[in-house]
């Protein structure tokens, strides 16, 4: 029996009501079901299963599709994101019943988009203490109230000093995530390119850049200390004389969608772009 699995957000109610409704349309069109929630739910199996999974369906927001990438990390496992509550980028625009879901997966009906993740390797002294992945973003950051002291080198030349709040390195995916929000560039999934954002710089530069994928981004820290985050979740601490190295990764993540909506679409369901009267529509 083909299998898939389900990465349900643990505290949205209509997640898990979906949930219970998908397991069941699954089960009709010869797919079983595995889930993360906690606890399990009626007709599926734990993640505990050694059965393996086709694809990862994921009930929640963008954040809960992030989760998704850390499970599905290292395999050929597509994500496919359904919108439950606020319209996200990496989900569905429009929410399908259960039925049209099932039927969909059932027939593989649907089309892949793989995204550029971002690989970090944290230097102390001669040696590689730790290294990381991220789907949307880097960012490195203050760990206290005092700003952080940066030195940010990009393809082994030095760009600038920064004494700022951190620097965002980010993906396409991760242009619409914190690096927008920041005042970043918006990139359509489809551009290979990392954008590197300094936060509240005391700089007369301190602009966005968008830059080559094969680019590698040096920064050097110079304060007591800082923190380096991934994606807003994993989260390493920083000393002085720790040297950070952000390059494109080797690994991708495939998105799948249903849809055919293209990422203008998307722009202007979230934002609710004004386009009436466009071409008499």
């Amino acid at each position: 029996m083909r299998s898939a699995l389900l990465v349900v957000h643990p505290t949205r109610p209509e997640a898990t009501s979906f949930a219970i409704e998908l397991i069941a349309a699954l089960h009709e069109v010869g797919i079983s079901s595995i889930t993360n929630y906690p606890g399990g739910l009626p007709g599926s199996e734990g993640m505990g299963s050694d059965r393996p999974y086709e694809i990862a369906i994921v009930l929640g927001g963008d954040g809960t599709i992030l989760r998704a990438a850390e499970l599905v990390l290292g395999t050929d496992v597509p994500i496919l994101g359904i919108n439950l509550g606020n319209v996200g980028f990496l989900a569905e625009i429009n929410r399908p019943t259960a039925q049209e879901l099932a039927a969909a997966i059932a027939a593989k009906n649907y089309r892949g988009e793989p995204r550029l993740l971002l690989s970090s390797e944290i230097q102390r002294g001669n040696k590689v203490i730790a290294q990381g992945w991220a789907l949307n973003e880097f960012t490195i950051e203050r760990s206290h109230a005092q700003m952080v002291e940066l030195f940010v080198q990009i393809d082994d030349r030095p760009l600038s000093r920064w004494g700022c709040d951190g620097v965002i390195c980010a993906t396409p995916t991760g242009s619409t995530a914190y690096a927008f929000s920041a005042g970043g560039p918006v990139l359509w999934p489809e551009v290979d390119a990392i954008v590197v954002l300094p936060l509240a710089a005391h700089a007369l530069f301190s602009r966005p850049m968008v830059i080559s994928p094969e680019s590698s981004v040096v920064i050097d820290i110079e304060s007591r200390e800082a923190m380096i985050s991934a994606d807003g979740m994993r989260k390493t601490p920083l000393l002085s004389g720790d040297r950070i190295v952000i390059r494109k990764s080797k690994q991708q993540v495939e998105l799948l969608h249903i849809e055919s909506a293209v990422f203008t679409d998307r722009l202007v369901a979230k934002f609710k772009l004004p386009i009436e009267g466009w071409r008499g529509e």
